[in-house]
């Protein structure tokens, strides 16, 4: 990438215009997009497969939606926002007054002047959502004509996976959801840095492999879990990315194991970073991090975001639109997905080969130094060299390069 605070920005000002949803069209252009960027490969499960406790849904695709007034005037347009229409909405087409379709109506009062954003996933219904000052423009008097044009069918749910094959089998999981429609922050902001660290890995060599899942949220995780089973003991860290554009905050949110090395690493790089942030413990809402770190699968899975889920005014709503994310942020989040990877590629077990009492640095042409002493005083064969920065309360890339140098002499030899 030649700016990716700005290509990331771009990249999501492309996707933005997409209706997407758990299946669908939507979900097979965007994957069309991202494979111009790193190499994608994309799968496809037919409605009814059982995954796990679920079935594939049927595959949902809409291609226009309105409500006219009775002069034939277009309150409401799906191909200016869509948002407009209930997420999964069967098809519709009939005039009805304004007692009948208020049912159908979703508005945010605390908020006027936001079109919030709802689904109606696993129930046949339809609906359409508006802002309160849209809605002060109906009248019970009148008579209004509604169109949804969508289908419900069989089909396919769709996801894409780009696996970067490295010098070792374990791998590193990379997750973000693909199903929001037009949300920049809550879908598209995860998805943009995703695509761009798997972009800057591919050019490189690295130690682990590294699978990055670009999913449906709860069902894609779900069936890909249920097809991959195989797979998942060679998964040894792992990370959902959502919500990674907005002014917040970083938080990370660690996976149920509370302490696995992903949680650490991420601990240790926003630690280090000086600049503000928060961690959590893992509970089991939010994120496909749910689904990563259910019961019977338990994977070392945490979560990177700045704005919470649910947490932030504009969550679900048309404000969480492209002016809300901004390059910086994006950048910022990229960069601290890039140190944790330093930190996981670079740790490594190391054996002091002279223990006992301290070896004299300065015949091997090194100046004492505290990193040096703890690199030494901790390689026992037990202690990796993240563990050692925690211990010693040093940055890890310090305890590497300490470690570097004492290799380099015959005092240190990786395990």
């Amino acid at each position: 990438m030649q700016n990716p605070a700005l290509d990331m920005h771009a990249l999501i000002a492309r996707l933005f215009p997409i209706c997407r949803s758990i299946t669908g069209d939507g979900v097979r252009e965007t994957l069309r997009i991202l494979r111009e960027h790193i190499p994608i490969e994309v799968r496809e499960v037919p409605t009814g497969t059982e995954v796990f406790d679920w079935t594939v849904p049927k595959e949902w695709n809409v291609s226009d939606a309105w409500i006219k007034d009775a002069k034939g005037r277009k309150l409401i347009d799906f191909r200016k926002l869509n948002l407009h229409v209930v997420n999964y909405s069967s098809a519709i087409h009939q005039r009805m007054r304004l007692d009948e379709l208020r049912r159908h109506l979703f508005t945010d009062p605390e908020r006027p002047t936001v079109v919030p954003y709802r689904t109606t996933y696993y129930e046949e219904s339809w609906g359409f959502c508006l802002s309160e000052e849209q809605f002060a423009q109906f009248e019970d008097a009148q008579e209004y004509e509604v169109l949804i044009d969508s289908s419900l069918q069989e089909g396919y749910l769709t996801y894409g996976e780009c696996f970067l094959p490295g010098e070792e089998e374990n791998e590193v999981l990379v997750s973000c959801h693909i199903c929001h429609p037009s949300l920049a922050n809550d879908n598209l902001s995860g998805v943009a840095v995703a695509a761009a660290w798997a972009r800057e890995l591919a050019g490189r060599s690295h130690r682990y492999s590294y699978r990055f899942l670009f999913i449906p949220g709860t069902i894609g995780a779900i069936t890909w879990l249920a097809r991959n089973e195989a797979v998942l003991p060679r998964i040894q860290h792992g990370v959902v990315l959502t919500c990674l554009g907005d002014a917040s905050d970083l938080t990370y949110k660690r996976s149920r194991r509370g302490d696995a090395v992903i949680d650490r690493a991420f601990c240790h790089v926003l630690k280090h970073s000086g600049q503000p942030h928060s961690i959590i413990d893992f509970f089991p809402y939010g994120y496909d991090e749910r689904q990563y770190c259910s019961a019977g699968i338990n994977l070392p899975v945490g979560c990177l975001m700045r704005g919470r889920h649910g947490e932030f005014p504009e969550y679900h709503t048309s404000a969480d639109n492209l002016n809300f994310v901004r390059p910086d942020a994006l950048a910022d989040s990229l960069a601290k997905c890039l140190a944790v990877v330093e930190v996981l590629e670079g740790n490594r077990v190391y054996l002091n080969r002279k223990p006992k009492g301290e070896a004299r640095l300065g015949k091997r042409g090194l100046r004492s130094d505290l990193a040096l002493l703890w690199v030494l005083n901790l390689s026992d064969g037990d202690h990796s060299l993240l563990d050692i920065a925690e211990r010693a309360g040093l940055p890890f890339a310090t305890i590497k390069e300490a470690a570097g140098a004492l290799s380099a002499t015959d005092l240190l030899d990786p395990l």
